[in-house]
């Protein structure tokens, strides 16, 4: 990979996590990016996460589901121990986690914030997330993501 590695993937390679870099050319003109991933590296749109930034009673929290699916909003108020979410505004998640949007990961985020996998997770040997810019997704173990963001795992995705 050219040029210096996104802040997530120094995060994975300090934590010495088992990783791999999956880049595909981004179509400037997308904001359909979890699609996009899915249909540029030829992957199971459920073993494909996308990163989401919510607002659960004023606090952001990180939602990582698949791209086949959608938040559940209040699973994951529940999981956090709230009780209303909402998605946070695009600027406001793009400065917590000083990435843009299509291009958040919930690795290395600037702002380390309350992160929930999708229980789905667990069913495939790898994942792909977000590597921290559009047209870069990484690839690695559900627990190692889990245990890198610190995440609690619940069913926060729903069809």
């Amino acid at each position: 990979m050219a040029g210096a590695p996104t802040p997530a993937i120094a995060a994975l390679i300090k934590a010495k996590i088992a990783h791999t870099l999956r880049p595909y050319d981004h179509d400037p003109r997308t904001t359909a990016f979890g699609e996009e991933a899915v249909a540029a590296l030829g992957q199971d749109p459920e073993q494909v996460f996308k990163t989401l930034v919510v607002s659960v009673d004023g606090t952001l929290t990180v939602g990582v589901v698949p791209v086949s699916a959608q938040l559940d909003l209040k699973a994951i108020a529940a999981a956090a121990g709230g009780k209303k979410a909402a998605m946070a505004p695009v600027a406001e998640a793009e400065r917590s986690s000083g990435y843009v949007a299509g291009g958040i990961s919930p690795i290395g985020q600037r702002k380390p914030l309350k992160t929930i996998v999708d229980s789905t997770a667990d069913r495939f040997p790898t994942v792909f997330v977000s590597a921290g810019r559009r047209g870069l997704q990484v690839e690695l173990a559900p627990a190692d993501l889990v245990a890198v963001c610190r995440a609690v795992v619940a069913a926060i995705a729903t069809s």
